[in-house]
């Protein structure tokens, strides 16, 4: 049977949240499925409110705030569907969003997971996958995303034009990732020492090791409204990236780690241990 447990790791996003549950409340997905949302220790009343409002909605509620990895697979195991989709707490599924993705999966046989094409709030797609990360590839898409969020007419042409086709990028956004409850836990789940950033890139990374490909889908779409958890602690979450980027770095790209942490020491942006 067909069907798929929804994943929202929340934290201190309640009105995010709120909203999320009620886009796929005012137009369920046809396949068969659940929610389940794991809070991280919010401190804005999501865990009351989710038992409150949304009572058929599964709720893990953590004493401490583990990450955005951590939080995932506590769900994931706890999981008894064919898929998982790992979906943000601040973005909104429009009717048949859930049901498109799924059937792209399913219709091909080298992928094994898949993401939607993302836009955020003013319609405008975001650039949601890529190359493996590593030095080079990194500073082009940054520079590339740079250029299109200024509104550069050939970086929002190229955009337009990424996003538009389906394709098998090395990775896709965690903000909205379907994948095979089976296949995540052969590909060891996420990588735990990711609080937050990178672990989508890593996951994909573990999951083509599997031999298949990731699937990027424009047929699917999901509004993202970006990072509110993010905006509520900049300087935390600005550490978090450093600490996840070099995380990933010393994994992946071992030689190039120590230039990438003298670096940012001499940016003084290295995060405290």
């Amino acid at each position: 049977m067909r069907d798929v447990t929804v994943i929202i790791v929340s934290f201190n996003t309640r009105d995010e949240l709120e909203a999320c549950l009620a886009s796929i409340a005012a137009a369920p997905p046809a396949v068969a499925h659940r929610i389940t949302v794991v809070d991280n220790a919010s401190s804005d009343g999501t865990p009351a409110a989710v038992r409150q409002h949304w009572p058929a909605v599964k709720l893990i509620a953590s004493d401490r705030n583990l990450g955005f990895a951590a939080a995932n697979n506590l769900a994931i195991r706890e999981a008894d569907t064919e898929f998982v989709l790992l979906l943000n707490s601040d973005t909104l599924v429009p009717a048949g969003a859930i049901d498109t993705l799924v059937r792209a999966l399913e219709s091909d046989p080298g992928a094994v997971a898949a993401g939607p094409r993302l836009v955020g709030a003013d319609g405008r797609p975001e650039i949601s996958f890529g190359p493996m990360l590593g030095p080079f590839n990194e500073l082009r898409q940054k520079a590339l995303g740079r250029l299109y969020d200024r509104g550069v007419a050939a970086a929002v042409a190229r955009v337009a034009r990424m996003t538009a086709r389906r394709h098998h990028p090395d990775w896709v956004s965690g903000a909205c990732l379907l994948v095979r409850s089976a296949d995540a836990l052969a590909a060891g789940l996420l990588d735990e020492r990711y609080f937050l950033y990178a672990e989508d890139v890593d996951f994909c990374a573990a999951l083509r090791s599997l031999g298949r490909q990731i699937l990027f889908t424009p047929d699917a779409e999901v509004v993202h409204l970006r990072g509110a958890s993010g905006r509520a602690r900049r300087v935390e979450t600005g550490r978090a990236y450093r600490r996840s980027q070099l995380a990933f770095y010393q994994k992946h790209h071992p030689r190039w780690a120590p230039l990438l942490r003298a670096y940012l020491r001499a940016r003084g942006a290295l995060p405290p241990a």
